[in-house]
């Protein structure tokens, strides 16, 4: 059974965080207020227009273009969320591909020089792989033993590092072609997630599409006083702003979670997620866990 609190809604309601789209509206909405009370000002009392059926009728193409919007901002705000989702996703399995990397060469390295190797090499890929997805060049971060290239695809080096390592422990005799076929597939996958986040970063929703819902929602706002203030009056202030606010919110919120991996309130936790993977690696990773185990059992 879920706990509602009525609190939260008045701690959501009246706390506008940095992220908040009203914050960032703020500024357009204070002058879409004072042109809806223009344009109110001017046709009620200097332009007499409210006998001319032709301005009162303007508002009746908002009833069309209202439903063309909102299919086009369902339909940018779904987008926006699938690719943050599927982000989530591929950090979910590069999570997984970590751990399971660390299970497997715990259980078969007995060596401490190996698994130190590894517990160094499988979470710096993750911290490369953000690295490279914000375009950011910290590497301290990233484990100084690695002979990296800043000039080159991070990621990638640590990856054929780790190719490498593993390469050399089969040639050594340490690691059998069983295990080394089973490791393969995990080390595959390194890449993969890779390349699919890649595809997100570097496949970002069209500019012109972007633009022209902006551009929609501007033009759309703008006309509403116009058609409006003979049925509203002055109410009709506070209805354009209203209606300024959920139109260009969505818009900002697609547009900032279209792009996942970056560093604002509403993208993925990357910073998070790849300090969990060097702690989790570390522990598997830390000491063989050869200790028998006594299991128990209830009479």
């Amino acid at each position: 059974m879920i706990n509602y609190n009525p609190k939260d809604w008045f701690f959501f309601l009246f706390r506008f965080p940095k992220a908040d789209t009203f914050r960032k509206l703020l500024p357009l909405m204070i002058g879409v207020s004072f042109y809806s009370g223009l344009i109110a000002y001017l046709e009620l009392n200097h332009l007499n227009l409210a006998e001319s059926n032709y301005i009162r009728n303007v508002g009746l193409m908002h009833g069309v273009l209202g439903f063309v919007i909102s299919l086009l901002l369902v339909f940018r705000t779904n987008t926006a969320y699938d690719r943050w989702w599927e982000g989530r996703k591929i950090w979910g399995s590069l999570t997984n591909t970590s751990r399971n990397l660390a299970i497997m060469l715990q259980a078969m390295l007995e060596e401490e020089a190996d698994r130190k190797f590894f517990r160094q090499t499988i979470p710096s890929y993750a911290f490369a792989l953000k690295n490279l997805l914000r375009e950011n060049e910290d590497f301290h971060e990233i484990d100084p033993v690695l002979d990296l290239k800043k000039e080159r695809h991070l990621p990638n080096q640590i990856a054929a590092c780790i190719y490498t390592k593993v390469n050399e422990l089969h040639t050594d005799g340490k690691l059998s072609a069983t295990q080394l076929l089973a490791l393969d597939t995990e080390l595959r996958a390194l890449t993969n997630h890779c390349g699919a986040c890649e595809r997100i970063k570097n496949t970002p929703i069209p500019f012109t599409y972007s633009v022209f819902i902006k551009k929609f929602i501007f033009f759309f706002v703008m006309t509403l006083p116009i058609g409006w203030v003979f049925s509203m009056g002055y109410f009709v202030i506070p209805v354009v702003v209203l209606i300024l606010y959920a139109l260009a919110s969505l818009e900002l919120i697609a547009e900032e979670i279209e792009n996942p991996f970056g560093t604002d309130a509403n993208d993925l936790p990357i910073d998070q997620i790849c300090h969990n993977i060097r702690k989790h690696v570390g522990e598997l990773l830390d000491e063989p866990l050869n200790a028998p185990v006594t299991i128990v059992s209830a009479e």
